[in-house]
């Protein structure tokens, strides 16, 4: 397979994952994620999304993001493929990101991974 065959199937596959003009939520589910209390934290973030009738967003869960320690992990990934990467979250958090940061496009930084620096 050609380079350039490689590559269109990359910006396809990219353009598929993320709804038009919006964002990508993943939740960290793999064991770790789960022990961490993941569960609570995505059934809030779609509990919120839904109470927000927030459109061009897809809440999704993955398997291990590979930084356990930072239990339950949530990326936020925008269609310009940017990325925000959420640690240490609980259900009350977040609530927060789904206000702040789904709906109004505010990064809240004191629960990024750059934070914990």
């Amino acid at each position: 397979m050609k380079i350039e065959k490689l590559k269109a199937i990359k910006e396809q596959t990219k353009t598929n994952l993320l709804p038009e003009n919006g964002l990508r939520v993943v939740v960290g589910m793999a064991t770790c994620g789960i022990a961490a209390g993941a569960r609570p934290v995505l059934e809030a973030l779609t509990g919120e999304a839904a109470k927000l009738n927030l459109q061009n967003i897809e809440i999704t869960q993955t398997g291990c993001i590979g930084i356990c320690q930072f239990e339950p992990v949530v990326e936020v990934i925008s269609a310009n493929q940017e990325k925000t990467t959420y640690i240490n979250m609980t259900a009350e958090k977040a609530v927060r990101i789904a206000k702040e940061h789904l709906e109004n496009g505010q990064i809240v930084t004191e629960y990024t991974i750059g934070a914990a620096q």
